[in-house]
């Protein structure tokens, strides 16, 4: 065990689990009613996905999940962070329930909680309902309304047996990434609609929150964000000004309203977009939280770019800094720092990192083992980094890792592997990499150390 991993700092009681998404992992995109969602019509579109790929198979979860629970154990995982896929469960994105579509899932919880496994089940992991898309997407309001319904059928279903739920899985990558870079579905580049859909995603998350509640009353309910510490390039003043606009853009912007300090000023100014609000909106998207998912993978630093798109700000590559095969830069203090952040200037009082790890290109040797040693390495650094941020008295109560499965990485398809399992997308072979196993130490050593 590593000297740096003092796991017994962390809580008795910590979650260790891993995580996944349902577009990700199932395929059987056509089977048992569902219909298509936006990533469906995205990732079939020619040149918007590396090598065309796309989820209508993926890990084959849709079939294997007895198989993928089995790995969670031998892991020795006590959770496990899953996605509902809504166009399975409501094809249409509003009106009838699927009833095959939920049952899948309720079949999956059950054999999750007889495995000794606790569902943390997330609501909203991207896969948005191609039909409500034609009507606008999220764009629109409806759209936010729907999806408290769909909240509403879900944990009503499942809710007396899932007490842990995430409304929604990274706004910001379907708002801003999805709408105003263009670079996920539905794939917009259009500043009014991005800040329209980031208005109500954040919405939806309230709404719904409200509605699970409502039909689950023993629930524990969380939004999941995901962040980056910004730093300024430079000591020049137009540096730090872009590394405040940046800052607004990945973390106030999805945290301020969500705590109750509304959409930052100076932001709305800076997109120059009014914003679809109605009263009371505010006092729904700030519904109090019973806990706060981070995922974190990268710091940024930036310098100004006056002439680029908003926020005006570019990031920089910084030379000799070690980097995952994702090109993202390796920093584990950052997320010491944002636990930290979400502590202190928000006030949260209960945190997951809900999503954290690495890709690197992995092969299986000849002896029919994965060693990815720079991953293990990066796992380690980074509870590390969880550790340090208990001791300074952030409430972080688990870690999830990322991923489970070697999995559809969306726009750069299956090329990068994230994987704690590597899976051989031909012959859906399962094999558990070093890094898993090292994992695997980690979740047993910190039990040991509570013994």
């Amino acid at each position: 065990m590593s000297e740096s991993l003092d796991l017994a700092a962390l809580p008795a009681d910590f979650t260790w689990g891993t995580a996944t998404s349902a577009y990700q992992i199932e395929g059987a995109v056509t089977e048992d009613g569902r219909a298509p969602s936006i990533w469906d019509t995205f990732s079939h579109t020619p040149g918007k996905v590396a090598n065309d790929d796309h989820g209508d198979v993926a890990c084959d979860h849709y079939h294997r999940w007895p198989e993928d629970i089995g790995l969670m154990k031998r892991l020795g995982a006590d959770a496990y962070r899953m996605s509902v896929a809504w166009p399975r469960v409501m094809p249409a994105g509003d009106g009838p329930v699927n009833a095959a579509g939920l049952d899948f899932y309720d079949r999956l919880v059950d054999a999750l909680l007889d495995a000794g496994i606790t569902p943390n089940v997330t609501l909203y992991h991207w896969d948005l309902p191609q039909a409500l898309q034609d009507r606008g997407g999220w764009t629109v309001r409806d759209t936010a309304e729907h999806l408290a319904d769909y909240a509403s059928a879900v944990a009503g279903r499942l809710g007396d047996r899932v007490t842990r739920w995430a409304t929604l899985n990274e706004p910001l990558c379907s708002g801003w990434i999805g709408h105003l870079e263009g670079r996920m579905a539905p794939g917009l580049t259009d500043l009014t609609a991005a800040v329209h859909a980031s208005y109500h995603l954040l919405l939806a998350h309230g709404l719904a929150t409200r509605a699970i509640r409502a039909a689950a009353p023993e629930a524990r309910v969380g939004l999941v964000t995901n962040h980056s510490t910004v730093e300024a390039a430079s000591s020049r003043p137009e540096d730090i000004a872009a590394a405040v606009r940046m800052d607004g853009h990945t973390n106030r912007w999805w945290l301020d309203p969500v705590y109750g300090r509304g959409f930052p000023a100076d932001m709305r100014e800076l997109y120059g977009v009014e914003l679809p609000e109605r009263s009371g909106d505010l006092d729904a998207i700030a519904a109090p939280l019973d806990w706060h998912g981070l995922n974190y993978y990268f710091p940024a630093t930036v310098t100004d770019d006056p002439q680029g798109p908003v926020p005006y700000a570019r990031e920089v590559r910084l030379p000799g800094v070690p980097r995952t095969g994702m090109d993202w830069q390796i920093d584990a203090g950052g997320l010491e720092s944002l636990l930290l952040r979400l502590t202190d200037d928000y006030g949260v009082r209960e945190l997951y990192v809900t999503e954290n790890g690495s890709a690197f290109p992995d092969t299986v040797s000849p002896d029919g083992a994965v060693h990815d040693p720079a991953r293990a390495r990066y796992l380690e650094q980074h509870v590390s980094a969880c550790v340090r941020a208990v001791r300074k008295g952030a409430p972080l109560a688990g870690y999830y890792a990322w991923s489970l499965l070697d999995n559809f990485e969306w726009a750069y398809g299956y090329d990068k592997r994230f994987g704690l399992v590597h899976v051989d997308y031909a012959t859906q072979a399962r094999t558990v990499k070093a890094s898993g196993l090292r994992y695997a130490e980690i979740i047993r050593a910190h039990r040991e150390s509570h013994a």
